[in-house]
């Protein structure tokens, strides 16, 4: 039985991402992804920009696996193995430094600690040189019309793990702030989702 996982909607949104990430990574250096899950998105990634080195983290013991096997069959060579990171845990990090973070469909299923010590970790490892923190996922905006697929999907949630739900992204901005990093940008993107991009 191999350890390769799937999630399905990694082929329906990498290529959004990806223009997203176009505009906002540097031209080279070293990308720590936070939740890595499946390892489906750092595959694609690493093969999309090969002048950036991968660094895909996840918490999970089944996540790590799935990346690794997905890794042994990537033929570049800027794709690094898994590590094990939990974003609400920055102070033991296993990465010093990075050119640029990003973190796809973690802060909705993750207690509210992990999007505190994201932005936590992000200060300690980003610097000041100004490297984006880019988030992808669902989130609640004030003046948006959140949509019912939305709203259905923040109850199945809440009730799968009561610390688990959409945030309101004005509350993310706060957080933030709190380590010294700026909302530079937002994107709309399919299925209700949206990028946003931190910079300090």
């Amino acid at each position: 039985m191999t350890a390769k996982r799937s999630a399905p909607a990694t082929e329906r949104n990498r290529e959004p991402i990806a223009e997203v990430l176009t505009r906002e990574l540097p031209p080279q250096g070293r990308v720590l992804e936070i939740a890595s899950g499946t390892g489906e998105h750092a595959v694609f990634f690493a093969e999309r920009f090969p002048a950036l080195h991968w660094q895909p983290t996840d918490p999970s013991d089944e996540a790590l696996a799935s990346i690794a096997a997905y890794r042994a069959e990537y033929a570049g060579d800027n794709l690094a193995a898994p590590l094990l990171l939990d974003a609400a845990a920055p102070a033991s990090w296993p990465v010093e430094a990075a050119d640029a973070i990003l973190c796809i469909n973690m802060v909705h299923i993750s207690p509210w600690s992990a999007t505190e010590g994201l932005f936590a970790g992000a200060a300690q490892i980003l610097g000041s040189e100004g490297g984006p923190l880019i988030l992808y996922g669902p989130y609640l905006e004030a003046g948006v019309e959140t949509a019912p697929s939305n709203l259905e999907f923040d109850a199945s949630l809440k009730a799968r793990d009561p610390r688990w739900g959409l945030r309101d992204a004005a509350a993310v901005d706060a957080v933030a702030a709190s380590h010294g990093f700026v909302r530079m940008a937002r994107y709309g993107l399919p299925a209700n989702n949206i990028m946003l991009v931190y910079r300090r």
